[in-house]
């Protein structure tokens, strides 16, 4: 394989000594630790016009975060003013424009620089990174910072190109369009379409809802935070401290314990689907539409979610669920395979995210050493990374969401421990005047046996997962996305793994 990039005989000046790619909670996380440690050359690329990533990105009606709004924040950085305990996500994009604000990031930020590929320069140890518009950025450490729910996934149905109505993916919402008084197809029931769905329904003339695989769903323990208590996170803080510990405690409990020891304690989960055919049953009227709403694969082989109001909007008499397959899209509406049409006037689309296809991990091309491709290399060896953050062949390049770098219910349990991962790493080759660091083979390879040897006890290999159509699973039937760890086995991990794992050299 050929590089990617000729190589110069002449040194390049480098523009960053840390370039970040990704201005979402991830990369303004590695930004804020970055400068607490005193690493202040570096910057940010943002391909849009503003930051927040998905919280950017997504705009759909009755958008919330499914984690607890304490435990949704950083833990240095803790917000009093949730109005709700599960925040709007209005509330989250305004939470990262705050601290990326607070904390001077937001001034690091270039946007619309869309990055292509970047490649790392063996000669000089610098990596090139080229954008779509041309330009190119040259620094001595990469950190992708982009998050797996970037490209948005469209349905493949024969016709769909076709259709004269109006289009609309969840990722993309178009507040222009009215739906009042229109017929709505609605292809998708996960943890997008739980939240969407009630919000619309009163408005449309007709709802369809296209269901392939039926969603575990849990009572939503959910309310206003009242303002004496916002108040007394003011005015003493470790109050949020003790509700974020307990809330953690809560989901480590039944959601860690429960998905990573599977195997040893099976009655977690099993406990779960009976409180979650219970919530059917007591919130559907009609037996038979009960039976299509109750999944028939383990609790949390496809991610699970919490709602009040999504099951009672099968009682209403303009809404129908349909789980018979689509045959096709016409110009007009949509047929099913037992050959009813149904007339269509928006078909909202809430199929989720390319998540492990080429060019949604990473959302660019990367270049190792002697030209190796990064994606080609996953592809053909299985999604695998030192602790989710490193790999053999790419020095001085770092992920904050890499293969098996989750392990927490809360996205920022992960952006703690992997920029902890990060800081850990420069700081020892600062110290050792090293501008080199690379992860042993040996150590990369030893970390992924552990990962398919631990997975054994996840519910994702333990539970009945066949049927769940779960973007968990990949091409090669690997979890990639999912640590087999607990969130505090995983931050105990960030703090104690050895730097001997890598080698540091000065060139």
């Amino acid at each position: 394989m050929s590089l990617a990039v000729e190589q110069s005989d002449a040194t390049p000046v480098i523009d960053y000594e840390i370039l970040i790619v990704g201005s979402g909670f991830s990369g303004i996380g590695a930004a804020i630790k970055l400068q607490e440690m005193g690493f202040d050359d570096f910057i940010i690329l943002e391909k849009a016009d503003d930051l927040g990533g998905t919280w950017r990105d997504n705009t759909y009606p009755g958008l919330t975060v499914d984690i607890l709004s304490f435990l949704y924040s950083y833990s240095y950085e803790p917000n009093p003013n949730w109005t709700r305990l599960y925040a709007p996500g209005a509330e989250l994009k305004k939470y990262a424009d705050h601290c990326a604000e607070k904390y001077g990031v937001r001034s690091r930020i270039q946007f619309g620089k869309s990055v292509s590929k970047t490649v790392y320069d063996e000669d000089n140890n610098v990596w090139v990174t080229h954008l779509d518009s041309g330009e190119v950025y040259i620094s001595r450490y990469f950190v992708s910072a982009c998050g797996v729910l970037t490209l948005p996934k469209m349905p493949e149905l024969e016709g769909i190109d076709n259709f004269k109505g109006k289009i609309i993916h969840t990722a993309r919402w178009d507040h222009d369009h009215d739906l009042t008084d229109e017929r709505v197809a609605v292809i998708g029931t996960g943890a997008t379409a739980i939240q969407m769905i009630p919000e619309i329904v009163g408005k449309i003339k007709r709802l369809d809802v296209y269901q392939r695989t039926p969603i575990w769903l849990l009572p939503k323990m959910d309310g206003d935070i009242a303002n004496w208590v916002k108040k007394a996170f003011h005015i003493f803080p470790p109050f949020q401290f003790i509700a974020r510990a307990l809330s953690n405690l809560i989901t480590e409990l039944i959601l860690g314990v429960g998905f990573v020891h599977h195997k040893q304690l099976p009655g977690l989960f099993n406990w779960a689907e009976r409180q979650g055919i219970k919530h059917i049953r007591e919130q559907v009227n009609d037996p038979e539409i009960q039976d299509k709403l109750i999944p028939d694969y383990s609790f949390f082989c496809k991610r699970p979610s919490i709602s009040n109001v999504y099951f009672p909007v099968f009682n209403r008499e303009n809404v129908e669920l349909i789980t018979d397959p689509i045959t096709r899209v016409t110009e007009k509406g949509i047929v099913s395979s037992e050959g009813t049409v149904r007339d269509v006037d928006t078909l909202i689309c809430a199929t989720g995210f390319q998540v492990f296809s080429r060019g949604s991990m990473p959302t660019f091309e990367a270049y190792g050493k002697n030209g190796i491709n990064m994606a080609e290399f996953w592809d053909q060896n299985r999604f695998q990374a030192f602790l989710g953050a490193s790999v053999p062949e790419f020095p001085n390049y770092f992920m904050v969401l890499g293969p098996y770098a989750v392990a927490s219910a809360s996205y920022f349990g992960m952006i703690d421990t992997q920029v902890r991962h990060l800081i850990r790493c420069l700081k020892r080759a600062r110290k050792q005047g090293a501008n080199y660091i690379e992860v042993k083979q040996e150590a990369h390879d030893r970390d992924f046996k552990i990962m398919t040897r631990k997975r054994a006890n996840t519910v994702l290999y333990n539970g009945n997962c066949a049927t769940a159509n779960s973007y968990y699973f990949d091409k090669n039937g690997d979890a990639p996305l999912l640590r087999p760890m607990t969130n505090l086995s995983m931050w105990w991990q960030s703090h104690t793994f050895s730097l001997k794992n890598y080698t540091f050299l000065s060139k």
